[in-house]
């Protein structure tokens, strides 16, 4: 058996499976917010964060690891678990001190590990991906490197005010002193991974690039982004590794205290993203992933690191080989509900109210269908832009404005990840969104492509129990087949004679024309 671990922004999961079986054997959660609210963080952060930050508490992360361990045990021998693999949101970042490799070593199984962990921060806080404060000190990255296209073409991504360099900037900037202080820096997915197994952990290809300090050619630190981010930070990151790689056995505080053999292996831990492309099955090229979520993502395997010219999609390393691309939108499920909300509608009528009463293209009633400020593209929308009929541009016929919402949400995803330049084979449909046929039978026809829904929810806790299996000598493509099935009869195929190539043009001369 393998387990996987993933620490997201509101949750620590934990997820076993038996490769052998092809089953999941047992899965338990520790949500922060309810399960551990002494840290104050009722959806996994810190709430009242100023001009735009946003941290997390990561001794709440040790104190969920713990709880999710000791439960986890009541549901399966942990003994038999073979390997460990993990992944962690995406960006965020942990600063240890000297002290924290003798902490690491020396874990007492009579004590926790927020006890014996907690003097060895140099910052008390962790700052996630959700922290947009670091604009300033993404132009002084850029402005070193001449320009924003560079940093895109060594890093994958433009410098993101929610990236590590940027954020470990800020920090170095306005904390000098705890800064000197810091001996290594972590990522969540590195930082946890480091404890389960006793000593400082490689931090991997996929979640190394969302830092804008890998150089994606070369895989390894990029020393001018070091030197544009802060003084003296190659000595204070880890090496860089690739997923699954072994790290070593599993602590013996591990050992004694949760049953796990010392024969155990820990591998490298990824990010959350990454990590979902494995447990969707999606490693290779030509299958995409559409995650409906409060943001929508697109993702994909990539066998060559082409990066986007117009700066909003980011190129990670992927954990089955090569790269893979992610292009976020955040007008996603907060403007669907929005909509909704506007014509009192519920989540069934979307089935109706977008098929049945409407067509394809929607009678040339387009809509730009951005709530807020949405950062692929770039603009600062306060409400949606509509074209079409008089009727539907003020706001009449709600069938007709549930299809224009929808139809521009995939058009415009399907206009911003044109770079790829990947042919899509078909369509994995994940999050919330996706049970809706409505919603899918749209995505297949804007994009002229199958979409299935995988039976698994947590991807990420999947594909981080794959990487574990991988960890232990298991070919990663064979177990994917074993347990990355789509659910049953969830497969939806385009609609015969349809196609959106004339709706994308004009969505695209409606976006550049918008007043």
């Amino acid at each position: 058996m393998h387990l996987g671990i993933d620490s997201s922004t509101q949750s620590l999961s934990g997820l076993v499976i038996d490769v052998t079986t092809g089953q999941i054997v047992a899965e338990k959660s520790v949500n922060f917010g309810l399960d551990l609210p002494q840290y104050g963080s009722p959806q996994g952060f810190l709430p009242g964060g100023t001009d735009g930050e946003v941290h997390s508490q990561p001794r709440m992360w040790l104190a969920a690891l713990d709880q999710m361990l000791s439960e986890l045990g009541d549901l399966v021998d942990l003994s038999q678990i073979r390997s460990i693999g993990g992944s962690g949101q995406q960006h965020g970042s942990v600063y240890l001190n000297a002290s924290a490799s003798e902490c690491l070593a020396n874990l007492d199984p009579q004590s926790d590990l927020v006890t014996q962990l907690q003097s060895a921060f140099s910052r008390n806080t962790s700052p996630i991906w959700m922290d947009t404060s670091t604009g300033s000190q993404c132009r002084e990255i850029a402005a070193a490197m001449g320009g924003d296209a560079e940093v895109c073409a060594r890093s994958g991504s433009t410098a993101i005010e929610r990236f590590t360099g940027p954020q470990i900037r800020k920090f170095w900037q306005q904390q000098p002193a705890d800064y000197d202080a810091t001996a290594r820096i972590h990522l969540v997915s590195s930082f946890l991974c480091s404890v389960l197994a006793g000593c400082h952990a490689a931090i991997d290809f996929g979640d190394g690039a969302g830092m804008n300090l890998m150089n994606l050619a070369s895989r390894q630190w990029d020393y001018d982004l070091l030197e544009a981010t802060a003084p003296m930070l190659r000595v204070k990151l880890p090496e860089l590794a690739a997923a699954g790689s072994v790290v070593g056995p599993v602590a013996d505080y591990f050992v004694v205290k949760y049953g796990f053999s010392p024969e155990c292996q820990v591998g490298v831990f990824t990010g959350d993203n990454p990590a979902s492309l494995v447990g969707m099955g999606a490693t290779s090229p030509g299958q995409v992933v559409i995650s409906l979520g409060t943001s929508d993502t697109f993702f994909a395997g990539m066998t060559q690191a082409f990066t986007d010219p117009r700066g909003f999609g980011h190129v990670f390393g992927n954990p089955g080989g090569g790269y893979m691309c992610l292009v976020c939108f955040r007008n996603g499920s907060l403007a669907r509900e929005a909509l909704r909300d506007q014509y009192g509608l519920d989540w069934s009528a979307f089935d109706r109210v977008a098929l049945a009463q409407t067509s394809p293209g929607n009678d040339g009633n387009l809509m730009l269908p951005f709530f807020g400020p949405e950062i692929t593209p770039r603009c600062d929308f306060e409400k949606p832009l509509r074209s079409g009929s008089e009727a539907f541009v003020r706001g009449e016929d709600p069938a007709k404005q549930v299809r224009a919402l929808l139809e521009g949400q995939f058009l415009n995803m399907r206009l911003h990840t044109d770079w790829i330049g990947i042919h899509v084979d078909r369509i994995l449909l994940t999050g919330g969104a996706s049970r809706n046929d409505g919603i899918a039978q749209i995505v297949a026809d804007v994009f002229g492509a199958p979409v299935e829904r995988l039976a698994i929810a947590n991807s990420a806790a999947l594909g981080a129990a794959i990487l574990g299996a991988v960890t232990s000598g298991q070919d990663m493509g064979q177990t994917q087949s074993k347990f990355c099935h789509p659910a049953h009869d969830s497969r939806i195929e385009p609609t015969r004679g349809v196609s959106y190539d004339a709706e994308l043009s004009a969505y695209a001369n409606l976006l550049a024309h918008r007043s």
